[in-house]
């Protein structure tokens, strides 16, 4: 789940892919839809949040993907959540959110890939992730 603010917009969306770059300095990042108002916002705010939703999370993740649910400011005001250092909505209880400003931008398809700095992260061990595989979500299991 990737979050986003600015002045007038707060975002969250799912994104296709999400992924580590570089460890020195702490960089990661995210690919969204060419077009969509998240592939917008993200420049615009100069921002985003990738939230890891905890197993119980669910009904976040689908409210997020649905096309009719409010936007803007609206879009957060029934999902608990928090500021940390770039403004962008920290959605309480994730198994882990990482915190970033936006470095780089760089077309790919039919995509934009986004990389940012991280500048703060929260990692809760003891909350399971939610996973979306193979076209259903998902619970970790231990082998």
């Amino acid at each position: 789940m990737i979050t986003t603010r600015g002045e007038a917009h707060d975002y969250g969306m799912t994104a296709t892919a999400f992924s580590s770059v570089s460890l020195d300095p702490p960089l990661v990042l995210v690919c969204v839809i060419s077009g969509s108002l998240g592939a917008e916002l993200i420049p615009q705010n100069g921002c985003f949040a990738a939230n890891i939703l905890s197993s119980g999370q669910e009904a976040i993740s689908n409210y997020f993907a649905s096309r009719d649910r409010p936007r803007g400011r609206d879009a957060f005001a029934e999902i608990p959540h928090r500021e940390v250092v770039t403004g962008a909505p920290v959605i309480d209880d994730v198994a882990a959110f990482l915190d970033c400003r936006l470095t780089e931008t760089h077309e790919a398809g039919d995509h934009l890939i986004f990389i940012g700095e991280v500048v703060s992260l929260g990692v809760y061990p003891e909350v399971e992730p939610l996973l979306f595989h193979g076209g259903r979500y998902r619970i970790p299991t231990d082998p």
